[in-house]
């Protein structure tokens, strides 16, 4: 469930782009400003609005660690900000003086990406905020960037359709035509993905473009092959130009904008529509997830940029845009057990299991036989693996019949809880949950996203009471 927390309506011309840090969201305009809001409530920094370009500004990022901002603009400069009081530390020009279109840092603050409507691409280095390398793509407008996680190649896109992968030393590595009418936007997830098969991680990829498509690819990395760049599938939802794609920091969800006025959330693994958020009124331009928080951020050309909330249910629960409850394990499809191996981390079964037709039903009653002889899984390491997982599907799957009192869930999972804690905003949760969203440098409520004034878990063994005896009510 996505919920609509907030409207940021601070600028006055069109949203062009928004970008989280772990503690801050900028937004930055046609009219010339960026802002910077607290994660915490929202509200502006007291710096905020940055001034300093002479025209729109187009695009804004944080490095990696959140100490630095950087704008860039139609009046050819990409702007480097400190975050901490808002002073303006360089102002890098464009060499050939044409607007700035994008501006990426990669993954170690070593290098930011500025990308010009006249297909100029250039590397600056942040040490010395110098220009390190520059080049140019073969045709149209630089409108797009996105690195790598590991900071090992770029992907940049054009307004001519083109998808180009360079390294580290501007060498164009590969370039693919993906989209007919201009490329917008593009994203590359943090996340890789195993190739069982051959061995090898996959980046994943997502482009948007003018066609009214959403493209995923995958892009392997190796020194002994080079670069290779795999189209995987088309997602289709929208009824105009797409105009910005993101994905969650688990890889897991991808939202787009478009013309359409539209949002869409997509669960990566099946392409499943999650949600479809229709709260602008104009083109959606812009959308960003945050990296610690269950936070979306979308903009607009009506001036707005809205924030929603995602409970954390997993995405394999969800069946329809406005499901609240999960879909009964034993009526999953075939899909729905590939997302499922894919969140437990055994990715490397899906062919395994969509070969043997594995659905909800039959995957209640795998036993470890079946696993061995049918299955033909021979580790006995990653056969017991899935087996526990499988437990404690079983264990989550009381009966679909029954609600859940709500005090008994998780609010992170949204399972029935089995060891609850209290946290320090005095909510309860359960305590591998907790602990997880703590140890991924998440230093916010789940529930008020305040921060949390200690990150100390207490057991609370009087509603783990009730849970077992309400478990003990409940048909076997």
């Amino acid at each position: 469930m996505a919920t609509l927390i907030r409207t940021l309506a601070d600028h006055s011309d069109d949203v062009n782009y928004c970008a989280f840090s772990s503690s801050c969201l900028a937004t930055c305009s046609m009219d010339k400003t960026i802002h910077v809001y607290s994660l915490n409530n929202f509200t502006e920094l007291p710096y905020s609005p940055l001034k300093g370009h002479t025209y729109a500004v187009h695009c804004c990022c944080f490095s990696p660690s959140g100490h630095v901002l950087a704008s860039c603009s139609t009046d050819g400069t990409t702007v480097i900000w400190d975050t901490g009081d808002g002073r303006m530390l360089a102002v890098l020009e464009q060499p050939s003086g044409s607007p700035v279109r994008i501006c990426r840092f990669s993954p170690e603050s070593t290098y930011l990406v500025s990308g010009a409507a006249d297909g100029s691409v250039v590397l600056w280095n942040m040490q010395s905020l110098k220009l390190y390398r520059s080049g140019n793509v073969k045709d149209g407008s630089l409108v797009a960037c996105a690195f790598s996680p590991n900071g090992n190649f770029f992907v940049t896109g054009s307004s001519c359709g083109d998808l180009t992968i360079w390294d580290d030393k501007m060498r164009c590595l590969c370039n693919e035509k993906a989209h007919d009418l201009g490329v917008t936007c593009c994203d590359i997830s943090s996340q890789p993905i195993s190739d069982g098969e051959h061995g090898f991680r996959y980046f994943q990829m997502a482009s948007c473009g003018q066609d009214n498509h959403i493209k995923l690819w995958h892009i392997l990395f190796a020194d002994f092959l080079g670069v290779e760049l795999k189209y995987k599938c088309t997602l289709n939802g929208h009824s105009a130009p797409v105009l910005a794609c993101a994905f969650s920091s688990d890889g897991q969800m991808l939202a787009s904008g478009s013309v359409d006025k539209c949002v869409i959330i997509y669960e990566t693994t099946t392409g499943n529509t999650l949600h479809t958020l229709s709260q602008h009124t104009r083109y959606v331009t812009t959308c960003a997830f945050a990296p610690y928080s269950p936070l979306l951020a979308t903009g607009s050309m009506d001036k707005t940029v809205n924030i929603w909330q995602f409970d954390l249910k997993q995405p394999w629960a969800a069946n329809t845009v406005e499901s609240e409850s999960k879909v009964a394990v034993e009526d999953w499809s075939e899909d729905d057990v590939s997302a499922w191996l894919c969140a437990q981390d055994l990715a490397d079964f899906v062919g395994l299991f969509k070969m043997n037709n594995i659905d909800g039903k039959e995957l209640l009653n795998l036993t470890k036989e079946s696993l061995a002889n049918e299955l033909k899984i021979e580790s006995l390491g990653m056969r017991s693996k899935v087996l526990q997982k499988i437990e404690e599907l079983r264990l989550n799957t009381i009966s679909v019949s029954v609600t859940v009192p709500d005090e008994f869930l998780c609010p992170i999972t949204r399972e029935l809880m089995k060891d609850p804690v209290i946290a320090a905003d005095g909510y309860s949760y359960e305590k591998e949950a907790m602990e997880n969203w703590i140890s991924n440098k998440r230093r916010s409520s789940p529930m008020t996203n305040l921060p949390l004034p200690s990150l100390m878990l207490t057991p609370n063994r009087t509603l783990k009471m009730a849970i077992g005896r309400w478990l003990e009510t409940q048909p076997k």
